[in-house]
């Protein structure tokens, strides 16, 4: 796989306060594995070396809480019923905002938001991502096995060459981040670097 800056992306997926900051409704739930595998610095070394070599930027957003939704849906996920209870990243909120280091540039693309776990579902990703002519996607945000992993697994599925980012992301637990890059992520997934591995990768 050619790693030509033309053809690669980066997606940052649900880079919310409610995820990423002390204070949001998730960040508790994440902090112990977030702050093990030092997520945030990655997460800004990453992007950062990413727009230096000219690597575009999608922002892959969940779906911003409003009220009314999910009420009259006829199969809402846990998932969606939990964040609608909690209101999380609800839309016009603190939390439902990008965190201050990870605000969209000139020249980046900001995905519709999804509704479920993939970035990918009911979204204009994948058009967007064609159109910028990508072959090969790289993951990093939340959750590594929720969001990360369905939003690479329909990569996949769609013909990308899908990378994760095993300390570029965070789980609810240690369980989680085993299953996401140890278990399932071999089955779709063409790559799994350490940042380091990724930097040293993008800066060649």
């Amino acid at each position: 796989m050619s790693d030509d800056a033309s053809t690669t992306a980066l997606l940052l997926v649900d880079p919310y306060n409610d995820f990423l900051s002390e204070g949001g409704k998730l960040w508790h739930r994440v902090k112990a594995v977030a702050e093990e595998v030092r997520l945030l610095d990655n997460l800004r070394e990453v992007v950062s070396t990413a727009r230096a070599q000219g690597v575009k930027i999608f922002f892959v957003p969940h779906n911003r809480w409003k009220p009314g939704d999910f009420v009259s849906f006829d199969f809402p996920s846990p998932y969606q019923l939990g964040t609608a209870k909690a209101e999380v990243f609800a839309e016009g909120s603190w939390g439902g905002t990008f965190h201050d280091d990870f605000q969209p540039q000139p020249g980046d693309v900001v995905a519709h938001e999804h509704w479920g776990s993939s970035g990918f579902a009911n979204t204009d990703l994948d058009l967007q991502l064609k159109q910028h002519g990508i072959r090969r996607i790289i993951l990093i945000g939340l959750v590594a096995n929720t969001c990360i992993e369905a939003t690479g697994r329909f990569g996949m599925e769609l013909g990308y060459h899908v990378t994760l980012v095993k300390d570029a992301t965070a789980a609810f637990s240690q369980e989680g981040m085993h299953a996401a890059h140890a278990i399932n992520g071999p089955t779709y997934a063409h790559a799994i670097l350490t940042t380091g591995e990724l930097l040293a990768q993008l800066s060649a």
